[in-house]
């Protein structure tokens, strides 16, 4: 008798093992001589909570493979900042010469990523687990979400300067720039405008095997 999973072959969960593999090599590279073992702390933690959440909801829910792989990339560009500290990224400096850059702008690589994939995970569960499906107030609650989510990130920021001092100034990764906060918060807004514009219909072709 065939099963449901051989019936369905995209069932089966050899891409998410794939990507999970990728992000437990990722991570062990990462926490090897990190620049800051404090910062690397930090900057890992959401992929050291949030994957064992993923796995544990996985056979109740399980997210579309774009969704899976928007995951496994967010969870790389954070373990990459975790082991240079955001400020250090090799690839910020080559970004930094290549176009006469006055910064390293490996940070807002970070948090464009912060509003564009955090937008197609709330657009998933938003249109199958709520009325919104459908609604043409779906985007602008994508959009809410994903700028609420960018402030919260820069409390929990501000919190943990207050409480650990010059400790967490490579976790803020200022580099003097008294608008970085605000730069942040908008490039996660143009990140989920942007994900939601190019992806929602690659999105809502895959939603219909959900």
């Amino acid at each position: 008798m065939q099963t449901e999973a051989s019936r369905h072959p995209r069932q089966q969960p050899v891409y998410e093992l794939v990507l999970l593999g990728i992000i437990c090599l990722v991570l062990v590279w990462s926490g090897i001589s990190p620049h800051d073992r404090f910062t690397w702390v930090l900057e890992v933690l959401p992929v050291i909570l949030g994957i064992p959440v993923l796995i544990y909801l996985y056979p109740r829910f399980r997210f579309t493979p774009l969704v899976y792989g928007l995951i496994a990339l967010h969870a790389v560009i954070l373990m990459v900042g975790g082991k240079y500290t955001y400020a250090e990224v090799p690839f910020g400096y080559w970004m930094k010469d290549a176009f006469g850059f006055a910064r390293n702008h490996y940070d807002r690589i970070g948090h464009f990523a912060q509003g564009f994939i955090p937008a197609m995970v709330a657009r998933e569960i938003l249109i199958r687990k709520s009325p919104l499906r459908g609604s043409r107030w779906l985007p602008f609650m994508v959009v809410c979400f994903c700028l609420a989510f960018s402030a919260l990130y820069e409390l929990i920021e501000f919190w943990t300067a207050l409480a650990t001092g010059e400790a967490a100034e490579a976790f803020l990764g200022t580099q003097g720039d008294p608008w970085d906060t605000q730069w942040d918060m908008m490039l996660a807004l143009i990140g989920a405008i942007t994900a939601l514009l190019l992806l929602g219909r690659w999105h809502d072709r895959q939603l219909q095997h959900r």
